[in-house]
């Protein structure tokens, strides 16, 4: 791997390091908000960046709010903490050579004991039921491990015909070329929720990294948002009768028709926009 593929320019410190890797746009606002939170929160630094051109289409830049985004990879770290966050947007191309650059950061610079991926999932549940924590071990040593801290687990799943595994499923077999002991922290997210936030779901993963590695997170703010927002559902939901008894079939495990599921997302995502 070329060195020049990234570049440090920080302490990440020489004891063994965890290293939790985010992606940007994940469903529920999941990986960016994980990432968010642990920096703020730990006092972590920027230390490093990947060189984003061999791995990102350039020839256009997308706008929000006015503001030009520009996709980038970069590490975070708190020496003190013993802990690097990889703050990133999912490589367009390249997936090996990019998840090998991660790698490499994790072996050559911060001796890496143990490293996790952040993802959301689909699901067809609703806002008020409980946030599951599932886990995808790298291998059985790590499995058991993981299985003192309450995490769903016995997860089955196999890549379909003709697709190629998830950016997190790569990493985790990349990892173990390498022998690094890691993990897969996914969390369902509700389906009309994809596209906005579920501070539940972040809960849910930084609980776990909170126990597992002894960082004293505050949750307080989190807590607040997560009480504000579902009121603020609540409220939208009152107004349509109909979409509400969508949400109460969702609790129950039924079913709801194609047409329902479309208004239920147009909803959310007005609500969402107009929080914005």
């Amino acid at each position: 791997m070329r060195e020049e593929d990234y570049r440090i320019h920080g302490q990440l410190g020489e004891a063994p390091t965890t290293m939790v890797v985010t992606w940007c746009d994940d469903a529920g606002g999941l990986g960016d908000n994980v990432a968010q939170q642990l920096v703020a929160q730990l006092g972590c630094e920027e230390v490093g960046e990947i060189e984003v051109v061999n791995f990102f289409a350039l020839g256009g830049v997308s706008v929000e709010n006015d503001v030009a985004q520009f996709p980038e990879g970069k590490f975070y770290a708190s020496p003190q903490r013993q802990i690097v966050v990889v703050k990133s947007d999912p490589p367009v191309s390249e997936w090996y050579a990019f998840l090998n650059v991660i790698l490499d950061v994790a072996e050559r610079h911060c001796s890496v004991k143990e490293l996790y991926t952040i993802g959301g999932m689909v699901s067809m549940s609703a806002h008020t039921t409980p946030r599951q924590l599932l886990a995808m071990a790298g291998s059985t040593e790590f499995k058991k491990v993981l299985s003192q801290y309450g995490i769903t687990r016995d997860m089955d799943y196999e890549t379909p015909d003709g697709q190629r595994p998830t950016l997190n499923s790569f990493l985790l077999w990349l990892a173990k070329q390498r022998g690094i002991p890691a993990a897969g922290l996914w969390v369902p997210v509700p389906f009309y929720m994809v596209n906005g936030e579920d501070p539940k779901a972040w809960r849910k993963v930084l609980e776990f990294l909170d126990t597992r590695l002894g960082l004293g997170l505050d949750f307080s703010d989190i807590d607040e948002q997560a009480k504000s927002q579902g009121e603020r559902i609540a409220q939208a939901l009152a107004r349509a009768p109909d979409l509400q008894e969508s949400v109460q079939r969702l609790e129950t495990n039924l079913m709801i028709s194609q047409e329902d599921s479309e208004r239920l997302v147009a909803e959310m995502e007005k609500l969402f926009r107009q929080r914005g």
